[in-house]
């Protein structure tokens, strides 16, 4: 006898399946369903707003009209294009609340830097690795203030483009434009992200 919230034993439950379980009010559906994404989204939304914070709030946002709007779902895209094009839509409108959370500081990288691997005394071995580590924080505090001066349709494009390795044609389908609009946006943004950081790289 089969309980509502489980599903049948596989070694792979396909998003379909899991779906339509979930419509069904299948909590465990859902769950295993959040649990195939959900680092995914995660890794979109830290690129995109560089806070930890924001990108948990983002998250948090992107499963609750997940859920809220699973029932209409209909099988016209891959779930996943869905979710995505869910996702850029939070970040797009996260930002435009948030502007003065647009990047984080270099102190709060350096703060969970040490939370995650403890007290950096105990963990420089020599001067050449301060070195390194003050030229690491250095780029990565570039590299934020270079994506930060993107518009966000321009920062949305370049994060998926470059950090999450999606295709032109699948970006435009999650912001709903056309492919040529995704070109132009990634090339203005690596334009200006060349711009930013010539000096510091020349």
């Amino acid at each position: 006898m089969s309980d509502a919230n489980t599903i049948p034993e596989r070694t792979e439950v396909d998003d379909r399946s899991l779906i339509l379980s979930a419509k069904e009010g299948n909590v465990v559906a859902f769950e295993q369903l959040v649990q195939k994404y959900d680092r995914r989204v995660f890794s979109i939304a830290s690129m995109y707003v560089q806070s930890s914070e924001d990108a948990k709030d983002i998250y948090q946002e992107v499963f609750v009209r997940v859920y809220k709007g699973l029932r209409k779902f209909e099988f016209r895209s891959e779930f996943s294009t869905w979710l995505y094009r869910i996702t850029t839509n939070v970040c797009l409108s996260h930002r435009a609340r948030n502007k003065k959370h647009t990047h984080a500081s270099l102190d709060d990288s350096r703060d969970e830097d040490e939370a995650h691997g403890g007290p950096r005394a105990h963990t420089i071995a020599d001067e050449r690795t301060t070195d390194q580590s003050m030229v690491n924080a250095e780029i990565s505090e570039n590299v934020e203030r270079a994506l930060a001066a993107l518009s966000p349709r321009q920062r949305m494009v370049f994060t998926l483009r470059h950090y999450e390795g999606h295709k032109l044609r699948e970006i435009a389908v999650m912001l709903k434009c056309s492919e040529g609009a995704v070109k132009r946006y990634l090339f203005t943004a690596t334009e200006k992200m060349r711009t930013q950081l010539k000096n510091f790289v020349e």
